[in-house]
Formats: C-alpha cells, structure tokens, sequence
C-alpha cells in the first residue's frame, strides 16, 4: 500500500492510538482528532487521502463529518472508512447514505483496511 495521508476521528483515545500507531509503522502519515470539529480541521488544513471517523462522537458525529467532506471542494476524492461499534445492517446503511464509502466495525481488521486504501 502507498503511503497514505490519513486522518484517524475517535473520542475514544486507546482506539484512535492503536490504529494510529499501526498505520504509522505501515509508512502513512496519521493525525488524530478526539471529535467531528478537529477532523473537519484537519479536513481542511491537510486535505487527506483517507479518513477512518467513529460514528458516535461528541458534538458533530461520524456521519455528519461524512456529509460535510462529501460536500467541500475535492471532499469526493477522500476515502472515507467509518469506524464502529455498531454492525446492524441498518447502521451500515445510514454510513453508506451519509456518505461514507465504507462501514467496518471496531475492533478493526488491519488487512481490510489496507485492502480498502489499497483499492482507491
């Protein structure tokens, strides 16, 4: 997989560092943002090439995060992973429509991720 510019949206810290750390040792380049609005920061300071949000964060949410990228100058080109601990098939459909170009579900598969950058 090609390095990577990616931005990694959790409140949950533990989660938002272990993926963090992993991605870095794959050779990416990785910011964290503990909730929507620092994501959407980093959106726009470092126009990434793959956000993995939570879906449930304080403030603007996951999904809201989708919509807003989705909708901002070059925010088509992005990768967007949601990351979750919700796996009902309904939850993967309000990802999907709100713009996200997948759903996976905490804890995440390493190997599905890399596939998912790879493929874009």
């Amino acid at each position: 997989m090609s390095q990577r510019r990616i931005v990694i949206a959790d409140d949950n810290s533990d989660s938002a560092e272990m993926l963090e750390v992993l991605l870095r040792l794959r050779g990416h380049e990785v910011r964290c943002a503990a909730d929507g609005n620092a994501a959407m920061q980093f959106f726009h300071q470092d126009r990434p090439d793959a956000m993995l949000v939570d879906i449930t964060m304080p403030g603007i949410d996951g999904r809201e995060v989708a919509r807003r990228v989705r909708s901002e100058d070059g925010g088509r080109s992005v990768l967007l992973v949601a990351i979750s601990g919700w796996a009902r098939p309904s939850d993967v459909e309000e990802s999907l429509a709100s713009g996200f170009d997948h759903h996976l579900v905490k804890p995440v598969d390493m190997e599905t991720l890399e596939r998912l950058c790879a493929a874009e």
